[in-house]
């Protein structure tokens, strides 16, 4: 008898228990690919899904090094290789207090199918470490990347696994763990970290491209419903690149932005964000400040502590902050304000039941996997550009971003049209990602 959707996902409950974000973003992928197993058998008959699930290699590994005080530190280090059936790994480091493997194992999945939707080839990692670099001096933030890297760089390289940048590891983190790279292997590999800064093979346009990813995609989204930008509002959470990104292309796109928001609370500016006020956003995280201070140079604008900005009158929603920042009830909070379109910054903002409440409820869902895609998307230009040997310029690499984005959604349009599911972005997205991993599993044979 051939296995469902819900024997899969008892199966790997079982075997997860203690790791309910990869159970999560499993779940929601699996179930979206019933109709994909009634029609190719031949994926369980190879034992796919079963494999799909397990990373090829997890490695773990002790960190220690020593603050200011000469005192010594320890941290654990983690690099989930998920799978590279389509090219080598690929996926951001996160230097953060919450990260555990579990956190990584969901990350690292949703890696292999979002690169996968960019249709260029890379497979799907994740890492990091629970080591904090809030607070932390320069001095500190180098030596632990130094200490990281030492074990890390036995396991990486720019045709095996090439990571790049996420929550808690910017430009500074990656020059960093790169100069630790080149002392340790005497190589000059610049292809083997992407989010590298420009001076020694960094892509321009990086930082934004997740969040101009983001915009573009919802774009896609408008014009598949006969939409435009134009006088539509917007609300954003987050304070990060993504955050910055979007608003500032929402901004040359003609869309109103009228929230912020970060840690302490979010900012609700009903006059609507201009590039002078996204830029001082930027000037107040640099100097790792809340978002609170926005109003004492904007005085018209509100400052709301410790909520979220769901159920502000929008017709766009972005969350671009953190996974799960968006509960089911928040979801009703969503969908009573109005908003027509959501779309993902964030890698799974939303629980499962939030996701099922807005497209029941007839908000047009943008899903993470496929509407952030653009920061990984510009990575693997990035990894072309070191490769060439030859830079490219800003406008290039924002053309080729809209391009995939706009391939993005197409295809995930077009797979969710075939299995009969009308315009659902969430299973076209999760199908799309699939099918081309998949595909080329089968072809590998078994590994």
């Amino acid at each position: 008898m051939a296995k469902t959707a819900q024997d899969y996902i008892e199966s790997l409950k079982k075997k997860n228990a203690a790791e309910p974000e990869f159970i999560q973003a499993a779940t929601e992928v699996i179930t979206s690919l019933a109709p994909v197993f009634e029609k190719h058998p031949e994926y369980e008959a190879a034992g796919i899904i079963d494999r799909i699930v397990e990373p090829e290699r997890i490695v773990s590994f002790r960190v220690a090094w020593t603050d200011d005080s000469g005192k010594v530190q320890v941290n654990r280090g983690y690099r989930v290789q998920f799978n590279a059936a389509i090219g080598p790994y690929k996926g951001g480091l996160r230097f953060a207090p919450s990260v555990y493997q579990g956190m990584l194992k969901f990350l690292g999945f949703e890696q292999i199918f979002k690169n996968s939707l960019t249709g260029l080839p890379i497979g799907g990692a994740k890492g990091g470490s629970d080591f904090d670099p809030k607070g932390k001096s320069d001095a500190e933030v180098m030596r632990f990347c130094q200490a990281f890297m030492s074990e890390l760089y036995k396991y990486i390289g720019p045709e095996i696994d090439v990571p790049a940048g996420d929550l808690g590891v910017g430009g500074r983190e990656i020059g960093y763990l790169y100069g630790q790279y080149r002392r340790l292997t005497t190589r000059y590999d610049s292809g083997v970290l992407t989010g590298k800064g420009l001076l020694y093979g960094g892509l321009p346009g990086r930082s934004e491209a997740t969040g101009y990813g983001l915009v573009f995609f919802i774009e896609n989204m408008l014009k598949h419903n006969n939409d435009s930008f134009a006088g539509k509002t917007a609300v954003i959470s987050g304070y990060g690149n993504v955050a910055w990104g979007t608003a500032e292309m929402f901004l040359k796109k003609g869309a109103k932005v009228i929230t912020i928001s970060g840690s302490d609370g979010y900012i609700l500016d009903e006059e609507g964000l201009t590039q002078e006020k996204v830029d001082y956003m930027l000037e107040l995280r640099k100097a790792s400040k809340g978002c609170k201070g926005y109003v004492d140079k904007y005085p018209n604008a509100k400052f709301f502590p410790g909520e979220k900005p769901w159920g502000i009158k929008a017709d766009i929603c972005c969350p671009c902050a953190t996974q799960n920042e968006v509960t089911l009830e928040d979801a009703k909070k969503i969908v009573a304000s109005g908003c027509k379109y959501y779309a993902e910054g964030a890698n799974m903002p939303a629980t499962n039941e939030a996701l099922a409440y807005l497209s029941e409820n007839g908000v047009i869902v943008g899903p993470a996997k496929a509407a952030n895609a653009g920061g990984v998307a510009c990575s693997a230009i990035e990894m072309s550009q070191n490769a060439r040997k030859m830079p490219m310029t800003k406008d290039e690499v924002i053309k080729m971003l809209e391009n995939i984005m706009k391939n993005i959604h197409d295809s995930a349009a077009a797979a969710s049209a075939e299995y009969g599911l009308g315009y659902n972005l969430i299973a076209g997205a999760n199908i799309a990602g699939f099918t081309k991993v998949a595909d080329a599993m089968l072809q590998q044979g078994l590994f």
